[in-house]
């Protein structure tokens, strides 16, 4: 049985970062990763993807409403969705070698699968147990769902599948005002997509400051998008040639319809933590799913400690 002094399950920008530094500390150190590329949600379909179709969208709105004050002239560029994608994952590619170079560089072994807790001390992945001092709980969150919404990541989907439509769509429904369905409908609607926000609450990204939420909700309308707030979705309605969103206002309890082509479901993340064996091994976890630590991130298991996320 392999042995090791610290095993972190989950290769994102805590894990992974985690990971390096006990390496560099002179631990014994691997890192269970079930993805074919290391990263994480984040470097894979999250923050890294999102931030390069944002500047990619940025970049056509300058030239379409900026370049001419600075006196840049000339002919307004055409968007190629295919050719934008394919900039994407070339960004996606370039930051995951960056961390796959650093595991070799430190001499972190990356144990390929999934990984599970079967007890204090020891890690599962595959059907391969090993041994080690310490673990670190790595693993992220994970889109959280709509209580009787399906996603299909073509035409309801996440953010996730947001990253990979086949096509720009002519008109989108963000379902949630956080920062993840904000930001990717503001990419899409300076591509020219029609994007409604639909919000239970009555402010955009809950939790900010009130005038920051004020100013970042109007320079959203500037760029195209429309805001309906303090709605509920009810159902979301596929049809053959549209999908149709249905959404009651908090206010007076009237009911609403919207037509569109793309549903993005931005309801928030939740713990990814399913299959790691927690209850059994006693973890103790918060009511909304979160690993309860202490100060220095330990777990009440000794030898287990949990970053990020998770």
């Amino acid at each position: 049985m392999a042995q090791y002094d610290v095993i972190i399950i989950g290769s994102g920008p805590g894990g992974y970062v985690a990971a390096i530094r006990c390496a560099q500390l002179g631990l014994k150190t691997a890192c269970v990763e079930g993805r074919e590329t290391l990263g994480g949600t984040c470097l894979n379909v999250g923050c890294i993807p999102s931030k390069a179709l944002l500047h990619a969208s940025h970049q056509l709105h300058e030239a379409e409403h900026n370049f001419a004050k600075m006196g840049l002239m000339g002919k307004t560029p055409t968007v190629d969705w295919s050719q934008m994608l394919a900039y994407k994952d070339e960004v996606i590619n370039g930051n995951t070698k960056g961390v796959e170079f650093l595991f070799k560089k430190n001499k972190i072994d990356w144990l390929k699968g999934w990984g599970s807790i079967p007890e204090a001390g020891k890690v599962k992945v595959g059907d391969t147990l090993y041994e080690t001092k310490n673990i670190i709980i790595a693993s992220g969150s994970e889109p959280s769902a709509l209580s009787g919404i399906d996603v299909d990541e073509q035409v309801v989907v996440t953010s996730t599948g947001a990253l990979t439509l086949d096509k720009i769509p002519r008109r989108m429904v963000v379902i949630g005002a956080g920062v993840i369905g904000l930001e990717l409908g503001s990419v899409y609607a300076r591509l020219g997509t029609e994007v409604t926000v639909v919000e239970f609450l009555d402010a955009i990204t809950p939790g900010m400051d009130a005038e920051v939420q004020k100013t970042f909700q109007r320079i959203l309308k500037k760029q195209g998008m429309r805001f309906i707030m303090g709605a509920a979705v009810q159902d979301v309605e596929r049809l053959k040639t549209k999908t149709k969103v249905s959404y009651k206002l908090r206010k007076d309890d009237s009911e609403h319809q919207l037509d569109t082509d793309v549903v993005l479901v931005a309801t928030g993340r939740k713990p990814f933590t399913d299959g790691l064996g927690l209850t059994e091994l006693g973890v103790e976890i918060s009511d909304r799913g979160q690993i309860k630590t202490d100060g220095h991130w330990r777990t009440n298991i000794p030898g287990i400690y949990a970053i990020g996320d998770a």
